[in-house]
């Protein structure tokens, strides 16, 4: 996803790519790192403050893991950076960790689940469809290197839906597993089921059961390219935050 953004970066006119971070590649061109000619910037090492100064960045994109964001977001914002965080996996407390930062220095901060325009339709879709089927399961299929589940798209499906819905119970009231986890996880009586596998990419199945009737809205992500539309937005709008905002949604009309 790094690379995906930064080949999007170089082709963009009003937006300008002044540092690139890796733990890989240290010392090397970014451009050469993603097939494009040299284009002067060297891969610095592990994020810190200085870098971010020195470079006068406007905005940090994160797309590296869990155990990493928490930290990348905390030192863009005290050197007084936006971080655009496209990296799922974070708890409450450490979401939380980030809205007090954010208050106090009063640098705003995005967090996005999916960066994917059309699955942030999707989930805008079911929310709606969840009023009048209130019955759902969430099946939700990703590449076998995906390190978090259920994603954060299903997560953030399901709670748009309770939004809408109240907690109920799904099946039959005596239903029981046989093999524990074959319900899937269970989030105000949504179940998620989680796929991994080579081969797949990003997918979602949210699934309404009414009576002699069923509704499945999907969306397929086949390309890293998918999320780059809303990524670059993401820079965008991000640049103007004082504030945190999580969800893409925020900045559709």
């Amino acid at each position: 996803m790094g690379q995906e953004v930064i080949r999007t970066l170089l082709k963009q006119t009003d937006l300008l790519l002044v540092g690139a971070s890796d733990t890989r590649h240290l010392g090397m061109d970014v451009g050469f790192v993603v097939g494009a000619p040299r284009v002067g910037i060297d891969i610095t090492g592990p994020l810190d403050q200085e870098t971010l100064i020195a470079t006068r960045a406007d905005v940090l994109v994160d797309f590296t893991n869990p155990q990493s964001v928490l930290k990348n977001s905390k030192t863009a914002i005290l050197a007084g950076v936006v971080p655009v965080v496209g990296t799922t996996g974070l708890d409450e407390s450490e979401i939380e960790e980030i809205r007090v930062l954010v208050d106090k220095e009063r640098v705003g901060a995005f967090f996005a689940p999916n960066f994917s325009i059309g699955a942030i339709l999707m989930m805008r879709f079911a929310r709606e469809t969840a009023k009048y089927f209130p019955h759902v399961d969430i099946i939700e299929m990703h590449h076998d290197q995906k390190l978090d589940a259920p994603s954060g798209t299903a997560i953030k499906t399901a709670e748009g839906i309770l939004e809408v819905r109240e907690p109920m119970a799904q099946g039959h009231p005596n239903e029981y597993e046989k093999i524990t986890g074959a319900r899937g996880a269970d989030i105000g009586g949504i179940h998620i089921h989680s796929v991994r596998l080579p081969g797949l990419i990003a997918h979602q199945e949210v699934l309404f059961g009414g009576l002699g009737q069923s509704l499945t809205i999907r969306h397929d992500a086949f390309s890293r390219e998918t999320y780059m539309p809303g990524v670059m937005l993401g820079i965008r709008k991000a640049s103007e935050l004082t504030d945190l905002v999580i969800g893409l949604e925020n900045f559709l009309d």
